[in-house]
């Protein structure tokens, strides 16, 4: 190991034992590496022309901003309280109705989305009080609306998978369609658990809709579910490109809550696009250091030097698909989500592809795992974003959150070792 690997490594690992930003981290890291490396190929000014190169290049990453604003738009309190009130006619009778509408809202919602922390925060705010209300435990009405927010970036669209698309190269479309089916599997497993419990703890039944109320209902929430039918049908058809489709995504919110649920002014509008903006720079600084982290990472052959040593260990491609989800597993609990994808993905791709794994299988595999991270201890962003809008005590949030990670966990598992679950449509449609 060379003298500038070795201090990049160093400012790295210090990121984490000094609580630094990882996106501040990774700048350091790399600055330091290029202080003490010498020659033109490990200049910084190559690095900057490779990283404007690819930027540049990378049109995919335009629709980015496009899903954070039709996600902020849909985050309205009007629309979210009709994905409730329609999920809560469809499952609510049930023993521990609540907690299904929880998981079946987070599914609607998240085919508008793409966003974990936006259904936790919006959607979350009224299940919690909800189930609240009906003496459901405050430690499993958090649980259960942190670990259904993660079928949010499984479940198309998916901001994640844009920026898996963007380094792997699959298709952005093969990716939605493949996360269709693990993310009715997640909301199922999620489901089961709940029913267990309810049964178990004599959780209440729910509100029981009659047909009229059921239509009524029904018929307000049908603009809003159409947000991904009209967003995944413009992807499927080839009438619009992904980034299209994003910017189709937010015109259409903005018509349904200017013009249709009538929730949002001028005012409005320019307080979303003020937080849009703020998100996007936020992103653009992660991903700004990730390209020059991800830069150093390729001229030093870290990636090549890691499938070898994995290759060493073994050549099942099942044991090491084993491996790869156990080690994400582990980085998810303590590094941040955008940090993984834009650092660590590129790190196996080339084992991914020298194993023949399919890059679409393995996209929806490696996001499910990362979102598993988000709910989590110790960073599991999503158990502190209910916690604090709940103001339940963060011990409690984790003790009823690790089951349903173990739940999860065997749905990642599942999808991996049954490809077909994830690949079923893609090949049935876009082959």
């Amino acid at each position: 190991m060379n003298l500038p690997l070795l201090v990049f490594l160093i400012c790295f690992v210090l990121t984490f034992v000094l609580r630094i930003p990882i996106a501040l981290g990774m700048m350091m890291s790399s600055i330091f590496y290029f202080v003490f490396a010498p020659g033109p190929a490990t200049g910084i000014g190559m690095a900057a022309t490779q990283l404007l190169t690819n930027l540049n290049t990378s049109f995919i990453l335009i629709a980015v901003p496009l899903f954070v604003f039709a996600a902020k738009v849909m985050n309205s309190g009007e629309i979210t309280e009709m994905i409730f009130k329609f999920a809560n006619s469809l499952v609510g009778r049930w023993r521990g109705g609540l907690g299904h509408v929880n998981v079946l809202a987070s599914l609607i919602f998240s085919g508008m989305t793409g966003s974990a922390v936006a259904d936790a925060s919006g959607l979350g705010i009224m299940e919690i009080e909800a189930m609240r209300k009906q003496k459901f435990d405050d430690g499993f009405s958090c649980a259960v609306t942190a670990a259904s927010a993660t079928i949010g970036p499984v479940f198309p669209p998916s901001i994640p998978m844009v920026f898996y698309a963007m380094l792997s190269g699959a298709s952005i479309g093969a990716l939605f369609m493949g996360g269709m089916v693990p993310g009715v599997v997640m909301a199922l497993a999620l489901m089961g658990y709940v029913a267990f419990v309810a049964k178990k703890r004599n959780y209440p039944k729910g509100e029981r809709y009659g047909a009229k109320k059921f239509i009524g209902s029904t018929f307000r929430a049908i603009p809003a579910l159409l947000t991904p039918v009209i967003l995944l049908m413009g992807i499927y058809t080839g009438i619009v490109t992904p980034t299209e489709a994003g910017a189709m995504a937010g015109f259409y919110a903005i018509l349904i809550a200017f013009f249709v649920y009538r929730v949002m002014g001028l005012k409005q509008l320019l307080e979303v696009l003020k937080d849009t903006a703020k998100t996007t720079g936020t992103l653009a600084i992660i991903v700004g250091a990730a390209y020059m982290f991800s830069y150093i990472v390729a001229i030093e052959h870290i990636p090549d030097k890691f499938a070898n040593l994995l290759l060493g260990l073994t050549q099942n491609k099942y044991l090491l698909l084993f491996v790869i989800n156990i080690l994400f597993l582990v980085l998810g609990m303590f590094i941040d989500t955008m940090a993984i994808t834009l650092v660590f993905i590129p790190m196996v791709l080339p084992l991914v592809t020298l194993l023949g794994i399919d890059l679409v299988h393995f996209g929806v595999v490696i996001v499910l795992n990362m979102m598993i991270g988000l709910i989590t201890p110790p960073f599991g962003v999503l158990m502190f974003i209910v916690s604090g809008i709940s103001k339940t005590p963060l011990k409690a949030v984790i003790r009823e959150t690790l089951p349903m990670s173990l739940v999860l966990i065997g749905v990642l598992f599942l999808i991996t070792y049954v490809p077909q679950i994830v690949l079923f449509l893609p090949n049935l449609f876009m082959k």
